[in-house]
């Protein structure tokens, strides 16, 4: 049986911003980001985090490293019984990067490629999921997939808030001081 899912964005709205994250020791957790997933977890929704990681295109970290973080990071939800459901990542960038990853591919958001993928390896259902994240790629990824996004403002999104507006593909569902307060706002609404 399909279930509902919240696709979460990683830098910026479960760990903190810190520029091309390419080592473990720079994984660190926003504030409440733990809590939320908990709660996520007990409302009976899958979580799939879904990230751009262009920095494998541009050569500062190998995928190899790439996935030593995010193992670390399903590692350290894990051990706080909030454990997230699988990590989508797209390495490529559309317009600078090393040959194989230099690309415009299906997986980079806004695009749904990786959601698309998620969906089906997971047997995951789009009714009733939504997207969390701090840039408007994120807003419009739930926009393309037809589900609802939610901003936060931790990482990028009160610079992101900003270019909100006279674009209504841009303008997400909800605006959220930060995860906990997403998912509160999600505990309300079911």
């Amino acid at each position: 049986m399909p279930h509902k899912a919240v696709f979460l964005d990683r830098d910026g709205t479960i760990i903190q911003e810190n520029g091309y994250i390419s080592k473990i020791n720079q994984v660190e957790f926003i504030p409440g980001s733990v809590k939320a997933i908990q709660i996520l977890k007990s409302l009976g929704y899958k979580i799939v985090v879904i990230t751009n990681q262009s920095g494998v295109a541009q050569g500062f970290f190998s995928e190899k490293s790439l996935k030593k973080v995010n193992n670390y990071l399903l590692k350290k939800l894990r051990q706080q019984k909030a454990s997230v459901d699988g990590i989508y990542y797209c390495p490529h960038h559309p317009r600078v990067g090393l040959k194989n990853y230099k690309k415009d591919c299906d997986c980079r958001k806004p695009k749904t490629g990786l959601l698309k993928l998620a969906v089906k390896e997971k047997k995951l259902k789009l009714n009733d999921s939504v997207v969390i994240g701090d840039k408007i790629s994120d807003v419009e990824l739930g926009k393309n997939a037809k589900i609802k996004s939610i901003l936060v403002l931790t990482g990028y999104g009160k610079k992101e808030s900003k270019k909100i507006g006279s674009f209504s593909k841009s303008k997400p569902d909800f605006i959220a001081k930060n995860l906990l307060e997403a998912v509160r706002y999600i505990q309300k609404s079911s």
